[in-house]
């Protein structure tokens, strides 16, 4: 069995390319910072970068959508490959196949505004001590019971 799952952040913005021919297909290439879940110093946070390729549809909205710094989830197939350089040596190359991709967090999470004008709605870390998150005054007419 061949799967792998991924969360991490967006190093730059994904690659787009097209094919060529009658039926065109994107093809995105993007590199993610997974953090490793141990650490060497006890300060520095180690990462490894993991190149990703995506088509079609899902290249198409990772073009759209996906921005350098975005934490996203994927799942897909590891695949390795090689090729010949200019200089004459064998290159080896390992990347993920993404099959499925997905935010990984909100916009606002990620720093984005995506309000619009909204009211701003308290999120789960401005959770008081007791467990329960402040409402903001002047939004009782919003909320869906009284």
């Amino acid at each position: 069995m061949n799967k792998v799952v991924l969360m991490g952040r967006l190093t730059r913005d994904p690659e787009v390319r097209y094919s060529q021919g009658e039926n065109s297909l994107a093809i995105a290439r993007y590199t993610l910072a997974v953090n490793r879940t141990f650490k060497r110093n006890n300060d520095a946070q180690e990462a490894d970068f993991i190149n990703c390729v995506v088509f079609g549809k899902s290249g198409e909205f990772a073009e759209r959508y996906f921005k350098q710094g975005t934490k996203i989830l994927v799942s897909g197939r590891i695949q390795t490959g090689s090729y010949t350089n200019k200089e004459g040596q064998k290159v080896y190359t390992t990347e993920v196949i993404v099959e499925e991709q997905e935010f990984a967090e909100s916009k606002n999470a990620s720093g984005e505004s995506g309000n619009f004008g909204q009211t701003s709605r308290p999120t789960p870390s401005e959770a008081v001590g007791d467990g329960f998150m402040n409402i903001p005054d002047g939004i009782d007419e919003e909320l869906p019971f009284n």
